[in-house]
């Protein structure tokens, strides 16, 4: 922070002697890098590098004391960009980013929440394991396992939060507690999907799947029949083996011609198998160009640790689920990425849906895709009126994907007794609602 000759300095953010060692302000060096997010700007008063559980309890202690909103972070690449906010403290857990592999034949791990997935893969990798984690490397552990993590592995292996089989909280009330089935399992059950509204996770352990070469299929297709080319690339999906998961983009090319670019990933190195699985995909339009390859599962998700600077651009967005697609709802993802831009849809079903709804917070299991729409701000007017129109084909949504917040949408991403029961544990385990930074739980049920 810069001040003019003779103008003295803006007194920092006053923190207690235990958090001053760990703490980053406005004029530190190394402000510039931890202030911001993916997608969104912020100016924390501090900004907290936790170094064990003490830390996080004394960070929520004085938030509460100085009343001035907190938040953790992990790795700041979350699309809703809640992870910093202005005038606050932000709970950066970077430091607590140990991969263990606890037992290599059972694939029991236990991570850091501050860790990055990519660094997961590559530990993982030398002992034959994986997790099916998101399809970006620098994106931080402890955001994606508590809200779902749709991964490139999702049909085969299921979301992030069914492999979890514990987790470390700090609570509101600086407790620190250990949650499994056995263990506080209500607690256990909302943390697999909502998260971030009942304490700062610390660290997981996870039951990871054997994992080793996979092959990846980067396809861009002429999206001129933009329609037809979803609805066959959706049933050509469906229909695939579970070793076999999508994810679609469909965006203005640079010549004004809508394409859609496409990478599959299956789950295996077999060529003839590889060949049988991919050919449906392949058809479903016009081959631009197409790339296969098979690598190791890991070099998919590189972790570069680069400090996120509000570089992503398209920081509007929306979130839905769909059982399928049909052709009323892929003309009405065209129309809405003609006004606002990307439209982008990832496979989940298969063994997603092997979980059931009751397992955990995330409670759609009937559904065989994700959607994301994301624009620019100027074009908010444009998403919001296409996104209706597109709405009554949809059934649910994935919050980590969607930047409004509300009634509307907690209800979308917790159906029925779902959200009831989220609340009533909100005012047993966060009453004074520290933690509504994020997707925040209402104190009361609404009135259905």
């Amino acid at each position: 922070m810069g001040t003019t000759a003779g103008t003295p300095p803006l007194p920092k953010f006053a923190l207690p002697d235990n958090l001053v060692t760990a703490a980053i302000r406005p004029g530190d060096p190394a402000y510039e890098g931890v202030r911001h997010t993916y997608t969104r700007s912020g100016s924390p008063a501090a900004v907290i590098r936790a170094r064990h559980h003490q830390d996080v309890a004394d960070a929520l202690a004085h938030a509460r004391s100085a009343q001035v909103p907190v938040t953790a972070r992990s790795g700041g690449h979350g699309i809703s960009g809640r992870s910093t906010n202005d005038g606050g403290l932000v709970i950066d857990l970077s430091r607590l980013n140990t991969v263990e592999v606890l037992d290599s034949r059972s694939g029991l791990v236990r991570v850091g929440a501050g860790a990055r997935w990519g660094d997961v893969a590559a530990t993982l990798a030398p002992h034959g394991l994986g997790l099916s984690s998101g399809d970006t490397g620098d994106v931080g552990v402890g955001g994606l396992a508590t809200a779902g993590g749709i991964g490139l592995m999702s049909r085969l292996h299921g979301l992030t939060i069914d492999h979890m089989r514990a987790a470390e909280l700090v609570l509101a009330d600086g407790s620190v507690v250990r949650t499994d089935a056995a263990h506080e399992p209500d607690l256990f059950w909302a943390v697999r999907g909502a998260g971030a509204n009942f304490g700062v996770a610390t660290a997981f352990e996870f039951q990871a799947e054997p994992v080793r070469d996979v092959t990846v299929a980067v396809t861009v297709y002429d999206a001129a029949d933009a329609a037809a080319l979803l609805t066959r690339w959706g049933a050509a999906v469906e229909a695939a083996p579970r070793a076999l998961t999508s994810f679609l983009t469909l965006i203005a090319g640079r010549s004004g011609k809508a394409v859609a670019q496409v990478m599959t990933v299956y789950a295996g190195s077999d060529a003839a198998q590889v060949r049988s699985a991919l050919a449906p995909v392949l058809s479903a339009g016009p081959v631009l160009r197409n790339q296969a390859f098979v690598t190791p599962y890991h070099e998919l998700l590189p972790a570069g640790h680069e400090p996120q600077r509000a570089q992503q651009q398209l920081t509007v967005s929306r979130s839905g689920l769909l059982d399928h697609i049909t052709l009323p709802a892929a003309e009405g993802m065209t129309a809405l990425m003609k006004a606002a831009g990307m439209v982008q849809l990832r496979a989940v079903g298969a063994a997603v849906n092997d979980t059931p709804p009751t397992a955990t917070a995330y409670s759609h299991r009937t559904q065989n895709f994700s959607l994301m729409a994301a624009t620019v701000p100027a074009l908010l007017k444009d998403l919001d009126q296409g996104w209706e129109r597109l709405h009554p084909h949809l059934n649910g949504l994935y919050l980590s994907f969607e930047t409004r917040t509300g009634r509307q949408q907690l209800e979308e991403a917790f159906p029925g007794p779902v959200l009831d029961r989220l609340i009533t544990l909100k005012a047993r385990y966060d009453p004074d609602h520290l933690f509504d930074n994020n997707f925040a739980l209402p104190s009361v049920p609404y009135s259905h």
